[in-house]
Order: structure tokens, then sequence, then C-alpha cells
């Protein structure tokens, strides 16, 4: 069975198109007209090894926060659809990334129940144009729209790229664990209710 979706959504501030394959290679085609987005979207992809394409045009010229928030949204409801009934996937992930000075860990709970906590450092001293809080607004768009508990915390860090990259990078890699099959779970989801 592909676990893949493609979702469209069209706003009068934005016009998305994702197609998501959580089973490829990392393979990515990625246009938002926000460079570092782009780079940032690229490496989640990668070290998640999902295949994604996504293009995104939206009203840059006013800020970059409706395309960054609505592409969370829609990259969140393609990673609800391609996993389906959730049978037989750990549900839980979790990875930490060093990046230079800085050192982030994202833990995931795919539990139909959206909740983001995000901690970074408060004295971030080399600011960029895509500022972390812009990320937080795509996190917290993505984690409701794909239902899951996401917790994002930076140990430590000062340089914002760096930052923003070992959490994009770490939210890879544990949403690629969580997403993993075990045997052992077999033709049943990871969760003593029953249903998640």
């Amino acid at each position: 069975m592909t676990r893949s979706a493609r979702i469209v959504r069209k706003t009068n501030e934005t016009d998305i198109t994702a197609v998501l394959d959580l089973d490829g290679t990392g393979a990515h085609d990625i246009s938002t007209k926000i460079p570092f987005f782009d780079h940032m979207l690229c490496l989640f992809s990668a070290h998640g090894l999902f295949d994604l394409t996504l293009t995104a045009i939206g009203d840059i010229d006013v800020d970059f926060h409706h395309t960054v928030e609505d592409v969370g949204i829609v990259l969140g409801e393609a990673v609800w659809q391609a996993m389906g009934d959730k049978k037989g996937i750990k549900r839980y992930g979790q990875a930490s990334t060093p990046m230079d000075e800085t050192l982030a860990a994202v833990a995931i709970d795919l539990s139909n129940r959206p909740f983001l906590v995000f901690h970074v450092p408060q004295n971030i001293k080399s600011p960029g144009a895509f500022d972390v809080y812009l990320a937080q607004e795509f996190f917290r768009a993505f984690a409701n729209s794909a239902k899951m508990t996401l917790h994002i915390n930076v140990m430590y860090g000062q340089n914002e790229h760096h930052i923003i990259e070992a959490i994009f990078k770490s939210m890879g890699r544990a949403l690629d664990q969580a997403l993993s099959a075990d045997p052992r779970i077999g033709d049943h989801v990871l969760s003593t209710k029953g249903a998640l």
C-alpha cells in the first residue's frame, strides 16, 4: 500500500500544492519563493526520507506569515492523509540533532491530539530574515493539521539559522521513526485503547 497524498489549498492569500510520499528516498522539489524556507523543507524531506514536491504562491510582498503557516497546514494534512489508519506503526518518534553550537530535540506522538510545545533560547545572537517565531507558526500549523503531539526543545544555541535548521532536521528524523512499521504491532494501532 502506498502511503502518499496530494493536497491542494487555495485561499485569497495563498495557492499551495503538495505531493508527499512517506516511503520515499528524500527526493524533493520545493518552491515557496522564500529561499530559506525552501532550504528547511528540503532538509525535512531529505532527513526524513520523504519524497516531497511542493509549490506555494503567497502574498510574500505583505510578509512571509501566510505562506509559511499555510504550507504547515498543507504539509500536515498530507501527513495525516498519507499515514492512513496508523496500524502497525511505532506512533512515537524522537531525534536530537546538533548543528554547530546548537542542539535541538524533537519528540512526536501521532496521537490524534494536536499539541505543540516549542522551547528555544531566549537570547538569539544572530537573527535572520526568517525568524524562529515564524518557524514556530509553521510547526503549530503542521502539528494541528497532522493531529500530532509535537515537542520541540532547543537546549542551547545562538545562531538562528542553526537553531531552525537543527529543528527541521530533527523533525524529519523523528517523524520517519514514528511512521516506521514494527511487525510486533501487527494489524493494530499502538494503543491500549485500541484506537487513536
